[in-house]
């Protein structure tokens, strides 16, 4: 799998590598406001709304999860406040890694650099950074790209940033439609898609599978 153009490791953060627990969070947060009947399809569209969020033109990430949440809280006819917002917002660089994270992701920075490219603001990333416990080449982030993923611009700053091309890349992450449709259409040369639950998969995008990222080594030859 690991062919010799292939130059950098890159990685969405959120989800794959960082326990991103905005559902659980927002479950607690909203109990008692949202019927228990209708909870887990609240939790679903807040999800759908925070990508569309994501769609447009750049905005702070703290306005993406404000404004998804306001519009799923319209939809469900639930009282909104942006105190719930930006309580979700205060917790994401809390967040630690999957424990399958650290040992995997140190291992593969022993072949080649690491990259994340991730939906995040620039003063949350590095904490979540700091828990995964392996050496980052370069921490790009949408607040940077001025777009989030899935839009071509976000991994396009990151060919432009590591000067390099799409088909030097390895990129792995738990969301096709987030990350793995865009780097499938742009020609990143190698996907890998961590099946963590967070959304269907789709052979006919041509990545590797694995159910976490203790699978990625073994896709490195190691």
């Amino acid at each position: 799998m690991l062919s010799t153009s292939i130059q950098y490791i890159s990685f969405d953060c959120y989800g794959t590598l960082t326990d991103f627990q905005v559902g659980e969070l927002t479950r607690e947060i909203l109990e008692g406001r949202v019927p228990k009947t209708v909870l887990g399809q609240f939790l679903e569209d807040f999800g759908s709304y925070r990508f569309d969020e994501v769609l447009g033109a750049w905005k702070p990430y703290a306005d993406v999860l404000h404004d998804a949440l306001e519009r799923t809280c319209q939809k469900w006819n639930i009282t909104f406040t942006k105190e719930d917002a930006e309580a979700i917002y205060q917790a994401v660089p809390t967040w630690g890694p999957h424990g399958d994270v650290p040992e995997a992701l140190a291992k593969a920075a022993t072949v080649l650099p690491l990259v994340i490219l991730s939906n995040a603001s620039d003063d949350q990333i590095q904490s979540n950074v700091d828990k995964l416990g392996a050496p980052i080449h370069a921490i790009l982030t949408a607040e940077q790209a001025r777009a989030y993923k899935p839009r071509f611009q976000a991994f396009e700053y990151m060919f432009d940033s590591l000067n390099s091309a799409p088909e030097h890349f390895l990129h792995v992450s738990s969301s096709l439609r987030y990350d793995l449709m865009s780097a499938h259409d742009l020609g990143i040369s190698a996907r890998v898609f961590v099946n963590r639950g967070h959304g269907p998969g789709c052979s006919a995008y041509m990545y590797h599978e694995i159910k976490d990222l203790s699978g990625l080594p073994s896709l490195l030859g190691l």
